[in-house]
C-alpha cells in the first residue's frame, strides 16, 4: 500500500513539476477555470479568485464615490445582452441567488468588464461622477486581483433628491 500512495505521490509531483516547466518561475499566468473564476499560477502555488469577488469589489469601488447615492438593478436587458465578446464568464455579484443584480462583472483570463446601474445625488456632474466610478473600479480591481479592466458601461437609472426624503420624515411626523 505504500507503495501505491508513493507512486500516486511521484505522478502528481510530475504533474507538478511539468505544470512549473510550462510557466516562467517569476511570472504569473492566469488562466479562466470551470467554476467562474480567474486562476492565477505562480512556482509557489495557485491562487483563485470568484468572479462574485470581482464584482464585489466593483460595486464597494463604486460606492465609495461621492454623488453615487445607491447602485440600481440592472435591467433584464442588460443582464441578457452581455457585455464584451470573448470573455469567459458572468456573475451576479452576490452570494444568493435570490438577490437583485446590481453589479454584472464579464471576467476573462487578464482583463475584465463591469456593466452596473446607479442612482446619483441631485446636483451633481453625472459625467464626472461616472468617470470617478469608472476611475476607481478599474483602479481598485486591478490593485486588488491584477485583472486589467478593459470597460465600465453605467447606466444612471434615478436621481436622489435629499428633500424628498426629510419631507416624507415631516408628513409622518
Amino acid at each position: 500500500m505504500p507503495k501505491r500512495n508513493e507512486g500516486a505521490a511521484r505522478g502528481m509531483s510530475e504533474a507538478r513539476t511539468e505544470q512549473g516547466t510550462n510557466q516562467s518561475s517569476n511570472q504569473a499566468s492566469s488562466s479562466a477555470s470551470s467554476k467562474r473564476g480567474t486562476e492565477i499560477a505562480t512556482a509557489q502555488g495557485k491562487t483563485k479568485i470568484e468572479d462574485a469577488v470581482v464584482a464585489k469589489i466593483a460595486d464597494l469601488a463604486a460606492r465609495e464615490i461621492p454623488g453615487v447615492h445607491d447602485l440600481t438593478p440592472l435591467s433584464t436587458g442588460k443582464m441578457l445582452s452581455g457585455m464584451a465578446s470573448g470573455l469567459a464568464s458572468r456573475v451576479t455579484g452576490s452570494g444568493s441567488s435570490g438577490a437583485t443584480q446590481v453589479v454584472d462583472v464579464v471576467v476573462g483570463e487578464i482583463e475584465a468588464a463591469v456593466d452596473l446601474g446607479m442612482s446619483v445625488d441631485y446636483g451633481v456632474s453625472i459625467p464626472d461622477v461616472a468617470d470617478a466610478v469608472r476611475r476607481n473600479i478599474m483602479g481598485r480591481v486591478q490593485t486588488m486581483t491584477g485583472l486589467i479592466v478593459k470597460e465600465v458601461n453605467i447606466d444612471v437609472t434615478d436621481l436622489y433628491f435629499p428633500t424628498m426624503e426629510t419631507q416624507g420624515k415631516t408628513q409622518v411626523q
